[in-house]
């Protein structure tokens, strides 16, 4: 009911494999998996207990089976990655990101990378700083608010000099962190070393 959705967001992993370990003594109607598993992968989920509830159900395991993953510990017998009813994977977008300074020291460095859709700014950043590690090297730390950019190029920004990394889009300052910032095909984050 609801398009799919069975209870509420929140209780679609146990519901999901509550159905998937007794689907042979489900009887009402034939269930309609792959509109639930729609739902489930249509949902950007943050809670990591709503996660692992999820993840279990979309590998075919149940909770306690969602570990035994590796072939080894099959001892001979055949080992099969399950085959989910979802729509293919989205081809990878290209993402232009660029680093500037015009405070102290002039630089500016950009490049455009290629990340899986879906991918997080943080995930844009990683794969600058794999590709072009003396150039695209950043350090974060840990918030309450996910991660958050201390430094770049080895440019750290200061309470002192009230100085921090801002992020752009089209000159439009983002409205989310690196964490939860996705870009879009093509998009340019700039990344830019400003003062408040």
């Amino acid at each position: 009911r609801h398009n799919g959705t069975i209870g509420n967001i929140s209780s679609m992993g146990l519901a999901l494999q509550a159905l998937e370990t007794s689907s042979e003594f489900y009887a009402p109607r034939k269930w309609d998996r792959a509109q639930a598993f729609r739902v489930v992968c249509n949902y950007d989920y943050k809670q990591p207990m709503a996660i692992a509830q999820v993840l279990p159900p979309l590998v075919g395991k149940s909770y306690l089976n969602a570990g035994r993953w590796g072939c080894a510990a099959t001892n001979g017998m055949v080992c099969q990655v399950p085959t989910l009813p979802l729509s293919p994977p989205a081809a990878p977008i290209t993402v232009q990101f660029s680093i500037t300074n015009t405070l102290k020291n002039y630089f500016h460095y950009s490049t455009s990378v290629c990340v899986p859709d879906n991918s997080t700014l943080l995930q844009v950043m990683k794969v600058a700083r794999k590709e072009k590690p003396d150039i695209f090297c950043f350090k974060t730390k840990k918030t309450d608010l996910g991660p958050f950019v201390t430094s770049i190029h080895g440019l750290a920004g200061s309470t002192e000099d009230r100085t921090y990394w801002q992020f752009f889009s089209c000159w439009s300052p983002l409205q989310e962190g690196v964490g939860t910032y996705k870009p879009k095909n093509w998009e340019h984050i700039q990344a830019i070393f400003s003062t408040y």
